[in-house]
């Protein structure tokens, strides 16, 4: 996730408009070419969407000679519609954005290394994110649909506590959210606010994607305002367009720490976990793959968690970790007990991403 200071979080848009990928694909692998000219060893490129990657690339390779990492950092919309433009001759060695929707998608497509778990102590929040295969791995958690807003502007007895309050006419105009063809953390929010509305309590998830359609059709018609990213939407309180917006919680701790001190994030029940999520490209040759299961590890690592942490810290750093024995980066984060806080199955939430996102965008961006 980016934050308003930062460039756009568009993170998870994903696997569908494959034309914006074509113009992005030449920059990286002129990144590519020019490191790997200059490296002894293998050269291995990060795909990331997190503040704190540049931060961790450089120390990774401050601590591993012989190693090169070059990053490509950019939203996560970009970047998985890179990887699918790249097909079968991919530049990416390691994917690092938040959200496992998208990589259950690309497990299934077969384009990642399986077991590159790392053999650390995870708490139970990280054992809940990691998939059988051991196809991915979390590297830190936080929420999306948290309710972020500004307490000069709305107080906190008079926020909806629900997501059917959302709909009442009281807050017509009073929300925003982000473009989930743009903003990674916001399909996951989408397709959450379906699982809770729908799929357990009609045990479809078709019934589930019908409920959720009439919900955000409902919340389009009480006013709902739509921005690209984190960045745009966040400014929109500021300017006070709108009074508060459902997007992604280090975001709103992020504005809170940094920029805008009268803002505050509070939590409907329930709000979706969002980890970050990290990857191998089981398409790189053996040597690539080695040097990326080093970077993992490393993510992993005291010394990594430490450097995500200090990365971004009025942004991506505010996370939950999702290891035994370390604590979240600042006081303003709560304790995760106190969030309502479900998780939804990527691997049934992740196929639906493109048929989802289009319908949003011609219903709900554009309808």
């Amino acid at each position: 996730m980016h934050i308003a200071t930062k460039k756009p979080d568009v993170r998870f848009a994903r696997l569908t408009v494959l034309a914006l990928a074509a113009t992005m694909i030449p920059l990286s692998l002129s990144v590519g070419a020019s490191a790997s000219a200059k490296a002894a060893g293998p050269t291995l490129v990060v795909y990331s969407a997190q503040g704190y990657d540049s931060a961790t690339v450089k120390a990774f390779n401050a601590t591993h000679p012989g190693f090169t990492v070059t990053l490509n950092d950019n939203s996560t919309g970009p970047l998985l519609q890179q990887i699918q433009a790249e097909g079968n001759h991919p530049t990416w060695g390691v994917l690092w954005v938040d959200g496992a929707q998208a990589f259950a998608q690309l497990d299934r497509e077969g384009l990642l290394a399986k077991h590159i778990v790392p053999k650390v102590s995870f708490n139970t929040v990280g054992r809940a994110n990691i998939p059988a295969d051991g196809s991915y791995v979390p590297t830190g958690l936080t929420a999306t649909g948290a309710l972020v807003y500004d307490s000069a502007q709305i107080k906190a007895s008079q926020l909806p506590k629900t997501w059917a309050d959302l709909l009442k006419a009281k807050y017509k105009g009073m929300l925003g959210m982000n473009d989930p063809t743009q903003s990674g953390p916001t399909y996951p929010l989408i397709a959450g606010v379906m699982n809770y509305l729908g799929h357990y309590r009609f045990g479809s998830t078709a019934a589930a994607v019908k409920a959720g359609e009439a919900y955000f059709t409902k919340l389009k018609a009480n006013g709902l305002v739509i921005n690209a990213t984190n960045g745009p939407t966040l400014s929109a309180i500021a300017a006070h367009t709108i009074k508060m917006a459902i997007i992604q919680s280090s975001a709103g701790y992020g504005a809170e720490v940094s920029t805008s001190p009268t803002f505050r994030v509070a939590y409907l029940n329930p709000v979706t976990a969002l980890p970050g999520v990290i990857g191998i490209d089981a398409k790189m040759p053996k040597s690539v793959r080695a040097e990326a299961q080093k970077f993992v590890d490393y993510v992993l690592s005291p010394a990594g968690q430490h450097v995500m942490q200090i990365g971004d810290p009025q942004g991506d750093s505010l996370f939950w970790p999702v290891l035994n024995g370390e604590k979240p980066a600042n006081k303003v984060i709560p304790p995760l007990s106190t969030v309502p806080m479900q998780t939804t199955n990527p691997y049934v939430w992740g196929p639906l991403e493109p048929s989802i996102n289009t319908w949003f965008s011609a219903n709900i961006n554009n309808g």
